[in-house]
């Protein structure tokens, strides 16, 4: 066997991999060797929304400013970069058709706003209400704007349906092209000393509690004085190698894309939220058929709020993208994904209900492009970042749907830990010994799986 004895070793070349390898190869001029057994940001990193935005619910202000701080550094990356990966601004617009959702959204938005993402802005006109960003971005825009005038909302975005009551602003949201991005890192990485090997992890050997190597499927043996664990869904499997019972669990999620054949959206929209549950707009034919048998009857029920969209390309080439988690799927390690047969049909008559011209598209469910990746997520969906109790072994994952949006802060935390840096004040909420703590235990009792999730 041979040996390699790099002095880091970052295991996974997702978005929390090479985003770890940035900061310490490029920001601390370390010697790393990112190792993963397929290609770069391709497990995961490029099968979402690539979107962010600052609004998060408390009770506490620690995920606030936890992607308050990775915002910061991706726009510092997009003035290096002369804006590469195309960061824009254009916000989160949830949208409702119900007047008590209006008080939801206020009270709600009053109490984020006071966590730090900014002032909350109510419009009864629209004279101080600053439209959507379609280029760029502006980093002095905070906070959320909400719309109380229908008529506007409707003047500035046609296609919705007509009976929309208002709409909810998130200023600091926006997405980017999240795989040039990542590459950017990666070449950056490589052009600091950094190396990508396509590989696999085997085994992890340990002695007295410290890390003394670990051994990949080709037989290359790797001594590395610290071992960053960021493998995404495998997290599971891979602290089973290491005897630790992470906290950690994986949940589908899936996406479809298809054309905009009858330019019936916008190229300029922002991501647009549907914030009411819906029945889905079967014929009464179609009702019938699914009724009769049990396994397509779940069609018929009253399906969550939350189905979104955005587009994509630019309005010659406009495709759309619909995302909706509508029924949890959890596993409790990677798996192979397999979608349902109705999810592409489900989500375009779900989006018919915001924008009723989709009916067009009815029927056509099974042409779009339909993917898809595990979030690998905590009980509390908040990440694990940090030592483990192994000596030399860190751990960056958990990331759940947030990956790319924090994954600058997410690196930065990481570096910080490895080399013994002074660490921001939210760290400790991120470290796996949390759970151990009883002030931690009581926030529990607050916090779900879906906390902070679209």
């Amino acid at each position: 066997m041979s040996k390699m004895s790099p002095q880091i070793v970052v295991c996974g070349a997702g978005m929390a991999g090479i985003s770890a390898a940035y900061h310490l190869t490029v920001k601390h001029k370390k010697r790393v060797l990112i190792i993963d057994e397929g290609q770069p940001l391709s497990l995961t990193s490029n099968k979402g929304t690539q979107a962010y935005r600052n609004w998060w619910p408390g009770p506490d202000d620690t995920m606030v400013k936890f992607i308050n701080r990775s915002i910061e550094l991706i726009a510092e990356l997009a003035e290096k970069t002369n804006n590469h990966f195309g960061l824009n601004q254009r916000g989160y617009l949830f949208l409702t058709a119900q007047e008590s959702q209006i008080n939801n959204w206020r009270k709600s938005s009053q109490e984020i706003s006071k966590l730090g993402a900014g002032e909350f802005r109510e419009h009864s006109s629209l004279d101080n209400y600053l439209p959507t960003l379609t280029e760029n971005f502006n980093k002095t825009l905070l906070g959320a704007d909400l719309i109380l005038d229908p008529e506007y909302i409707n003047k500035l975005y046609p296609f919705l349906t007509k009976d929309v009551k208002a709409a909810l602003h998130i200023r600091r949201a926006g997405w980017m092209n999240s795989i040039k991005l990542g590459e950017w890192l990666k070449e950056e990485v490589e052009r600091c000393g950094g190396e990508f090997l396509l590989d696999k992890l085997e085994s992890i050997k340990v002695i007295n509690n410290k890390i003394v190597s670990i051994k990949l499927a080709s037989g290359k043996v790797l001594e590395p004085e610290s071992l960053v664990l960021a493998v995404g869904p495998h997290l599971k499997s891979v602290g089973d190698m290491l005897g630790l019972d992470l906290p950690v669990f994986n949940e589908l999620h899936s996406k479809i894309t298809f054309p905009d054949t009858k330019n019936i959206f916008s190229a300029n929209a922002p991501l647009m939220i549907w914030d009411d549950e819906l029945y889905l707009p079967w014929t009464d034919e179609e009702k019938r058929l699914w009724a009769s048998n049990v396994s397509t009857s779940w069609l018929l029920n009253k399906f969550p709020s939350g189905v979104h969209l955005r587009p994509k390309g630019d309005s010659k080439n406009l495709e759309i993208m619909i995302i909706w988690t509508y029924k949890q799927q959890i596993e409790k390690d990677f798996k192979p994904i397999k979608f349902n047969s109705h999810y592409g049909e489900v989500l375009i008559r779900a989006i018919s209900r915001m924008i009723p011209e989709m009916s067009h598209y009815f029927g056509q469910g099974d042409k779009a492009y339909i993917d898809g990746g595990y979030y690998c997520k905590t009980s509390e969906n908040r990440p694990l970042i940090g030592h483990l109790p192994i000596s030399g072994v860190y751990i960056i994952g958990a990331l759940s749907g947030y990956g790319i949006m924090s994954s600058q802060a997410a690196g930065e935390l990481l570096a910080l830990h490895v080399l013994g840096e002074k660490l921001p004040d939210y760290a400790p909420m991120f470290l796996l010994e949390r759970y151990q703590n009883a002030s931690y235990q009581k926030l529990l009792k607050e916090l779900q799986s879906n906390s902070g999730q679209l």
